[in-house]
């Protein structure tokens, strides 16, 4: 099978380029995929404000965010196998939708719940990367982003076993999901002279594709909406 030499980056209308669509289409979704998905809005997302282990349910555009992607991952030609979830209602309510349209129910694994952002949590998320940076790396009393990213590697890592029996959706947050993506980025050499790790942004209701290979992992998919799933797995491929 051949493989993309880059990480198909979907665009903010979700709408894949030429380019995009023949690395899709090379990389296609044949090799044991896992999909990381960011859970749909809330209302402190559409506020700004860190969530954290606030445990705000999906608002009224969330239910749709994730209602269309339940359908995009339904309409698959290889449909996800295992739909796990992170234990707020959030990430959970995003993985009942996907797993009720698939006909499977949801595990519910602790290791992906969002950072912990301490005295942090619930303020306007602009203010905080002002004075701390990007992915808030020196924020005082929360949750290094190295422990961050080691327990949602971990869940990662325990896929690679169960990807024989067919794709794994895992759910989780913006701060894992972007933590987790960037060491493996760091990891394909991405990172030039010790240049920060690219953070990949995540949409709400946002996919990854993420695929083993012999040194570990590789990232096909970054950043993908409803639409730009149905392309990738689509019967063409």
């Amino acid at each position: 099978m051949m493989t993309p030499s880059t990480t198909w980056n979907v665009g903010g209308d979700d709408r894949p380029t030429s380019a995009a669509m023949m690395s899709a289409s090379m990389a296609g979704p044949t090799n044991g995929l896992v999909y990381l998905v960011r859970h749909g809005r809330t209302a402190l997302n559409a506020d700004g404000r860190l969530r954290g282990h606030l445990d705000p349910p999906l608002d009224e555009v969330g239910l749709a965010e994730v209602a269309d992607l339940a359908h995009a991952f339904a309409s698959l030609v290889e449909r996800p196998c295992r739909v796990v979830a992170g234990p707020l209602a959030r990430t959970r309510q995003t993985a009942q939708a996907i797993a009720d349209l698939c006909g499977l129910s949801i595990e519910v694994e602790p290791r992906l719940i969002d950072r912990d952002y301490g005295p942090w949590t619930g303020e306007v998320t602009a203010r905080l990367t002002a004075r701390f940076g990007e992915a808030l790396e020196e924020l005082p009393e929360a949750e290094s982003i190295e422990e961050v990213a080691a327990r949602g590697r971990e869940v990662l890592d325990e896929q690679r076993a169960l990807l024989r029996h067919g794709p794994v959706v895992l759910v989780a947050h913006d701060a894992v999901n972007r933590l987790l993506l960037a060491e493996l980025d760091g990891e394909t050499g991405s990172s030039i002279d010790g240049a920060p790790r690219r953070l990949v942004p995540q949409r709400t209701a946002a996919w990854n594709a993420i695929e083993p290979v012999s040194s570990g992992w590789r990232v096909l998919v970054e950043n993908g909406g409803a639409a730009a799933l149905r392309v990738f797995g689509s019967e063409e491929h």
